[in-house]
């Protein structure tokens, strides 16, 4: 069969076909945050709240909704209370504590009238969800992975493919943000 060489990159190794899935889910997300900071230092509230066009994304919202989509999927396969509601930050960002308040099927007027408050606010419950996250994927191994979490589609969900659709979902979005940054900020460069 040949020499099995082992692959390593930030701690994920692979030998013989053997996958530290933590480590792989743990490097997926951990992408996000630091690119959430990117795309909110230094905007103000009217910043984070600009729309390039009526009808669009605002990079606050873009942000609240990202977080809160992973507040409310992970904590569902984690069977744990929402962030978003045990720790209060509804009221922060001076919303109801609605556990189904994530940004999906928001008109375009809700879009626009969604308030960030601050970027240190987005991102001090980015970094709440996160830690909750981080938590929970230092746990994995790979029989989790396999475990049917949402039977409403068919074929039925399993617990790798919610993540994996978790974090694409958050890099989409923050790719959205980023690109918007550049465009609310026309100095604005992606640090180097």
């Amino acid at each position: 069969m040949g020499l099995q060489v082992p692959v390593a990159y930030r701690g994920v190794r692979c030998w013989d076909g053997g996958v530290d899935v933590a480590a792989v889910y743990l490097e997926l997300f951990g992408r996000i945050p630091p690119l959430c900071r990117i795309a909110v230092d230094d905007l103000d509230r009217d910043g984070l709240a600009r729309q390039v066009q009526p009808g669009t994304n605002p990079i606050g919202w873009l942000v609240w909704h990202l977080t809160r989509v992973q507040d409310h999927h992970v904590s569902e396969v984690m069977e744990a209370d929402q962030r978003w509601l045990a720790d209060g930050w509804a009221a922060r960002f001076g919303r109801e504590p609605e556990g189904s308040d994530v940004g999906y099927g928001q008109t375009a007027e809700e879009v626009a009238a969604f308030d960030p408050v601050s970027a240190d606010l987005l991102l001090e419950y980015l970094e709440s969800v996160d830690g909750c996250t981080r938590g929970y994927l230092a746990t994995l191994t790979a029989d989790d992975l396999d475990r049917v979490v949402d039977r409403r589609w068919d074929p039925p969900v399993t617990l790798g493919v919610r993540l994996v659709s978790v974090a694409d979902d958050s890099l989409q979005h923050v790719g959205q943000a980023l690109s918007l940054r550049g465009m609310v900020d026309p100095g604005w460069r992606f640090p180097a």
